[in-house]
């Protein structure tokens, strides 16, 4: 009898120091989930020539409508490239979560850098029809993704790294 219980509670002992192992394992895992919210500028001002355009009325709406949807998400960081209708449309969210932009040029960015500081963080990252996605494709390490149409401002990219596991996926967000 005596054996019987000694056995009994050595392989209670064992099951909670497991249980408790894989608690913790699962603990490390949340803790360096990264994920990366990307998007690309609201529409923008085609009536003006130049290379540097504000966002039309209907953009400024759409970086307010994405700080709604983001709402819910505490970033970390948001990035954004150097040009007004990036800026625009990314600092409605950056305000929301009280963080400065952080500017960004992707023809220079040290990427493997970009995700060893952003490693387990939720950022977003505001960017162009052509950048985003190639951006994205980077950081999956595959090339998954085309640019986007010049007429879509509704595409949202969402890279999820867990451990070794990365996952990927767009959708389209349309905003009343």
């Amino acid at each position: 009898m005596k054996k019987l219980l000694l056995a009994s509670l050595l392989l209670l002992v064992f099951a909670c120091g497991k249980a408790q192992t894989k608690e913790k394992e699962e603990t490390i895992q949340v803790e360096n989930k990264t994920t990366y919210y990307f998007i690309r500028h609201s529409e923008k001002n085609r009536a003006v020539k130049t290379k540097n355009p504000n966002l039309l009325e209907k953009g400024q709406s759409r970086a307010e409508n994405w700080a709604e949807y983001f709402k819910s998400i505490a970033f970390d960081a948001v990035y954004s490239t150097n040009y007004k209708r990036t800026k625009q449309t990314a600092t409605p969210t950056a305000k929301q979560n009280n963080l400065k932009l952080i500017i960004y040029n992707p023809s220079k960015l040290d990427y493997n850098a970009f995700k060893a500081g952003t490693k387990g963080k939720t950022v977003l990252i505001v960017g162009h029809s052509d950048t985003t996605p190639k951006f994205v494709n980077t950081i999956i390490g595959e090339n998954k993704y085309n640019a986007i149409n010049d007429s879509i401002n509704s595409a949202l990219f969402i890279v999820t790294i867990n451990g070794n596991e990365t996952t990927s996926e767009v959708l389209n967000i349309e905003h009343q």
